[in-house]
């Protein structure tokens, strides 16, 4: 007789161990499926080992810009073994921490690679495990369309075990992955030069924010070259040279692959269940259900939005649906995103041609407050704005901004647009002084049309 479960999760990373976690909270025995580690893409080779290497860079900028502050501080170079050092530190702890929960929490942690071998159970290394409920949550890989990976031409994983600081890079890809490696390895020293197909970077922005990130950038010296596809990486005797569709040709010591990620599907029994596959990611109705037994999809595999928060959400949002708590949808157009650039990017909700397209253009109104007005931000040294977008007497349906250390306002911006707040709510709050936070109090009393210091 098959071991049994009342859930089973195929995947250990953030959307899976969410609904793991979840579930046993509602009293459900539970199995979690992992082939490598847990955590997943996120702890391991995304999220957190990505922005252990931004911190470093940012530390790396406040050197070399201390002495206009009166601290005399000497930048002598980065010493990549030491950063690596620091970034598998911190994800280590973080794997201990996470290993030790789901032990303390009691999931049973199934080593190895599953396959769905039918609608109500996952084979793992020759033994089958059945669960009243399936949740498949196999993640993402980097694209490579095609390209042969080696010392040279890597994606992000192996970006982040680079032990060296390579003298230049060339950057496949203008969007979140791409340009948050080149602000890094900028202010690392290298030289740098992004190749984007479409015409701007972080193409999936609101207009300003591209604009003012694109500024940025070219005054920090991170070279770009927009609309115009790559067709051929190769490398060279002492490098890479990529060629271009226009025939442009562009070469460095390495090359970074940085064209988005695809899920992790083929050759795991999904299609051979019943369950609907486009282009490798599985469909599923608004509730996540796949339409094929008590199977269920979460996170990367699902198509939108591939980010953590969102794996996170989805999982709890499966067990709770598991639990039959009925929980509420959160549509992607309102889960917040950062890009932790320099500067860093924050949004949520509609970019301005979005709202527009969604509720006519003589329908919104938008209002961009400049960073140059804040307090807090003119002592950190940074320029950028907030950008609010707001529908004619209703509600704040967007909110954008760029500035460094932005991203930490995040939190206010996705509930004045998930509480569907109107302006003259956020302009009636009190923002504290000085912060950058008082940025968003700003926007809104622009917006509602009594502003203060603008």
């Amino acid at each position: 007789m098959a071991e049994e479960f009342d859930v089973l999760v195929l995947g250990g990373g953030s959307a899976g161990y969410a609904a793991a976690l979840r579930s046993v909270q509602h009293g459900f025995s539970v199995a979690l499926v992992e082939k490598a580690k847990l955590g997943g893409t996120c702890l391991h080779t995304g999220c957190i080992p990505t922005k252990a290497y931004l911190h470093a860079a940012e530390l790396a900028d406040e050197a070399k810009e201390s002495e206009k502050y009166g601290v005399n501080v000497e930048f002598k170079g980065i010493d990549m073994a030491k950063v690596k050092e620091y970034k598998d530190g911190i994800v280590a702890g973080k794997y201990k921490g996470l290993s030790g929960l789901l032990k303390m929490r009691k999931v049973q942690v199934i080593e190895g690679e599953g396959k769905l071998v039918s609608q109500n159970e996952v084979e793992v290394a020759g033994t089958t495990y059945r669960a009243k409920n399936i949740v498949l949550a196999t993640g993402s890989t980097s694209k490579t369309f095609g390209l042969p990976l080696s010392k040279r031409i890597i994606t992000s994983t192996e970006a982040l075990e680079l032990d060296y600081t390579p003298k230049s890079a060339i950057v496949l890809g203008g969007g979140v992955i791409g340009s948050e490696f080149a602000s890094a390895w900028n202010s690392y020293g290298v030289d740098v030069t992004i190749i984007e197909g479409l015409p701007n970077l972080v193409p999936n922005e609101d207009p300003s924010i591209i604009k003012q990130l694109e500024r940025s950038f070219k005054k920090r010296g991170i070279k770009s070259n927009l609309g115009t596809f790559f067709k051929d990486v190769e490398e060279t005797s002492d490098g890479v040279k990529v060629t271009l569709e226009d025939g442009k040709t562009f070469e460095a010591e390495i090359c970074l692959v940085a064209v988005g990620r695809g899920p992790v599907t083929e050759g795991l029994g999904f299609e051979e269940q019943g369950i609907t596959l486009d282009r490798g990611f599985v469909i599923t109705d608004e509730r996540l259900h796949t339409g094929v037994g008590n199977i269920y999809a979460v996170g990367d595999i699902v198509p939108g939005l591939q980010l953590a928060h969102r794996g996170y959400q989805q999982g709890i949002f499966v067990a709770e649906e598991i639990a039959g708590n009925n929980p509420v949808i959160v549509e992607d157009i309102n889960i917040p995103k950062v890009t932790f650039t320099e500067p860093e990017i924050m949004s949520v909700g509609y970019t301005q041609p979005k709202a527009e397209e969604k509720f006519g253009k003589d329908q919104i109104e938008v209002t961009e407050y400049n960073l140059a007005g804040n307090g807090k931000s003119s002592i950190l040294g940074t320029g950028g704005i907030i950008k609010l977008v707001g529908v004619k007497g209703g509600p704040i349906v967007g909110v954008h901004g760029i500035g460094s250390r932005i991203g930490e306002q995040i939190g206010e911006a996705q509930l004045i647009v998930n509480w569907e707040a109107y302006p003259e709510d956020v302009a009636t709050l009190v923002h504290a002084h000085p912060t950058q936070n008082e940025a968003l109090g700003e926007a809104a009393m622009a917006l509602f049309g009594h502003p203060l210091h603008g």
